[in-house]
């Protein structure tokens, strides 16, 4: 894979990291090797990772099920099979998805190979999920979503790599503040509180000093994200059980996942 222009291939990106332990081909060295560290550091990370995949396709579904039309994705990452739009569009070719992304490169694949329903409609930003604004604001998230009706808020492994000085419980409420009643939050977050201390303090030391921020925290911390929202059952679980079966035995958990209604 050549790098587009203006991307830098030598600087690891969370979302290339995330697409090779997805089996995806959109990806470099540089990531590779901090995929293959991280994975030499956290048992079973790749199985989480395509666990937590599998856990937005059920919970997108499930909200499909329910009339739910709308959505908004944050920090999408490189286009891979079961996409939030296809998966709603799959249920309800009228569902309108907006995709938001701050790297270039994921941009570039997305306006290539994620294609909208022709009674539907999907697009895509290049946006920070730390700026609130920018992308409540846009023309193209206002033209395709309508704030007035439900919207489900997909923040899938996206607020561990946003640090403690981001505020990332301000930046969740930015968010769902804007949203109405009966809006929902699809949320997943890295965590140790499934593991032996022995394997957490190994992670938290083998991973200290690596170019990508990754912060887990704890069950408790990740449940204040759904202030003023009604969990879905199961709640607030290991993503591998949030709904069926988990596509891939975890041999260590490593992340939370949780769909709450707002009040």
């Amino acid at each position: 894979m050549s790098a587009p222009h203006g991307i830098n291939p030598n600087v690891p990106h969370s979302a290339r990291v995330y697409d090779y332990w997805l089996g995806g081909k959109d990806n470099f060295e540089a990531d590779r090797q901090v995929a293959e560290q991280t994975m030499a550091a956290v048992p079973g990370v790749r199985e989480s990772a395509r666990n937590n995949r599998a856990f937005l396709g059920r919970a997108v579904r499930h909200l499909t099920q329910l009339g739910v039309r709308q959505f908004l994705d944050l920090g999408t990452g490189i286009p891979s099979q079961g996409n939030t739009h296809e998966v709603a569009q799959a249920e309800a070719p009228e569902a309108r998805v907006v995709y938001v992304d701050n790297d270039p490169i994921v941009m570039s694949h997305a306006r290539a190979l994620l294609t909208s329903t022709p009674e539907g409609k999907t697009t895509y930003i290049e946006a920070d999920a730390r700026d609130p604004r920018s992308i409540l604001d846009h023309p193209e998230v206002r033209e395709t979503l309508d704030f007035t009706k439900p919207i489900a808020l997909v923040m899938v492994a996206i607020l561990m790599h946003i640090s403690d000085e981001d505020d990332p419980p301000g930046l969740v409420k930015a968010f769902t503040d804007a949203i109405p009643s009966g809006s929902y939050l699809v949320l997943s977050h890295l965590t140790l509180d499934f593991l032996p201390k022995n394997v957490a303090d190994d992670y938290l030391a083998t991973t200290r000093n690596q170019a990508m921020h990754r912060t887990p925290r704890t069950g408790e911390q990740i449940a204040r994200y759904f202030d003023g929202f009604d969990l879905v059952e199961p709640g607030l679980v290991a993503v591998s059980e949030w709904g069926d079966t988990p596509l891939f035995p975890d041999s260590a958990t490593w992340m939370y996942g949780g769909v709450g209604r707002k009040r």
